[in-house]
């Protein structure tokens, strides 16, 4: 590999609002890179001969060139660069888990801190959205086919993405009012602005694919009719993982309670946090959130910017086990989120009226690994204890939504109700139907999903020009 002299060990972090101000509002939380900053931490990459890092990236992005591009001033060029595998870097670069990806194999990890590569991604796709001239990647000359792309997540936008470009006609189906899939319903504002999924939904459309929302795949029109009927030459579904588990234990149903799903989509998509717009959201307390992933933190974490006093993330194994980013963990600490580890929830309990009251948990430890690898939790006897709680925010997973499989039994599944497909090319079991993302995988993360767009986009092509 070559180095360039005197290469900085300590990495640039980004600017970010203070913990007790940025508690209070919605406002995105870390600031940006300037480009003067970009530029010092660009110059951190050590131009390694066989990058790591780009081994580390599920699509693959040319990571060490859009980096040079950065330290050389060519920041159009970076961009372009990016596109030309990721075609949501402003996503990406945001909220991807990049210290278990790119940034996992960037060797200056090894003894010290890897280049920043999300947040450079990050700077070039916000620094083109505030400067660029709004030029467009070039298309491929019409082909005449016609594909129906089910779910606007970060599947469906690739797919949709990849094959705009290769002269499809497409056309993007998406069963909220708004698009984006877990995008727009899942991430808090704080975390993920929807005007940068906006920005990015927009590039679509000026590039020529068709945008349906509030139709529902699987009830207004079936995957069989899209195929026979509609005229779609090749179909597919991304609609992601949204059917939100519970914990099956007394109370579930008090007046309270909200499964992670809810609780966010009326925050986000429908903007409970914004006094304009009247949709009802109980605002709790005294909050308990129960799981530890992503999604446990952005519920807590939202939850205290919706005026609670207390926000406890409840978790029954330790901090080692649980699943989230650490920079999520660590920012949801420092906005005063307490962590209750090593516990589970066994009863909700409510008043008169139905409405949540107290929870009755339980204390654990850790026994031998169970099949995920991570320590099984064991309860401790006798050891229970009850707390107030007033607002309940279940964040233990999710499933695959059987609306649109049911309809389709051509589409086959596998034990765990997701759709069984070709994890190398997407195909499913049903002739013209292609799937990826969540509804594949189940829960992951937005570059995976990303990752299998991608490879489902050119196993398409192929089809659309050659045939099965």
């Amino acid at each position: 590999m070559q180095a360039t002299q005197n290469t900085p060990k300590d990495r640039h972090p980004m600017p970010e609002q203070p913990a007790d101000v940025r508690r209070h509002n919605f406002l995105e939380v870390p600031l940006g890179y300037t480009e003067e900053l970009a530029k010092a931490e660009a110059s951190r990459c050590l131009q390694c001969k066989i990058p790591k890092c780009v081994e580390g990236c599920p699509v693959a992005v040319p990571i060490p060139q859009f980096i040079r591009a950065i330290t050389q001033g060519q920041l159009a060029e970076g961009i372009r660069i990016i596109w030309a595998k990721n075609g949501l870097p402003a996503v990406c670069g945001r909220v991807c888990p990049q210290e278990n990806q790119c940034e996992g194999q960037c060797i200056l990890g090894k003894k010290g801190k890897p280049v920043a590569i999300g947040n450079l991604e990050r700077f070039l796709a916000d620094w083109e959205r505030a400067h660029g001239d709004g030029s467009l990647p070039g298309k491929q000359p019409p082909t005449g086919k016609r594909v129906a792309v089910v779910g606007s997540g970060p599947s469906g936008l690739t797919v949709a993405g990849d094959l705009i470009l290769k002269g499809h006609a497409v056309t993007l189906f998406e069963a909220f009012h708004k698009p984006g899939g877990v995008l727009s319903y899942g991430i808090p504002e704080f975390r993920l602005p929807k005007d940068i999924v906006r920005a990015e939904v927009s590039i679509l459309e000026k590039l020529g694919v068709e945008l349906v929302c509030n139709t529902v795949i699987g009830r207004a029109v079936d995957v069989h009719e899209l195929l026979r009927e509609e005229g779609y030459d090749a179909v597919f579904v991304g609609v992601g993982a949204g059917l939100p588990r519970f914990l099956n234990i007394p109370g579930e149903n008090l007046i309270g309670v909200y499964s992670a799903n809810e609780y966010l989509t009326r925050a986000n998509l429908m903007k409970a946090y914004d006094p304009l717009y009247d949709t009802p959201l109980v605002p709790g307390q005294n909050v308990m959130v129960v799981g530890g992933g992503n999604v446990a933190m952005d519920s807590a974490r939202t939850a205290l910017r919706m005026g609670a006093k207390s926000v406890k993330i409840v978790y029954r194994r330790s901090r080692e086990e649980m699943p989230a980013r650490a920079e999520e963990v660590h920012h949801a600490e420092q906005e005063g989120v307490e962590f209750l580890l090593l516990a589970n929830p066994l009863r909700l309990d409510g008043d008169s009226d139905g409405r949540l009251t107290s929870v009755t948990c339980e204390r654990m430890t850790l026994g031998e690994p169970d099949a995920s690898g991570r320590r099984r939790p064991v309860p401790l006897p006798g050891a229970d204890f009850t707390m107030d709680c007033d607002l309940a925010i279940i964040a233990v997973g999710s499933g695959a939504n059987p609306l649109l499989t049911s309809s389709e039994p051509a589409i086959k599944l596998n034990r765990r109700g997701n759709i069984d497909a070709d994890p190398e090319t997407g195909k499913t079991y049903m002739r013209g139907v292609w799937a990826g993302g969540d509804i594949v995988t189940g829960a992951a993360t937005v570059i995976l999903a990303m990752g299998a767009g991608r490879k489902a986009a050119d196993s398409m092509h192929e089809y659309l020009m050659r045939g099965w």
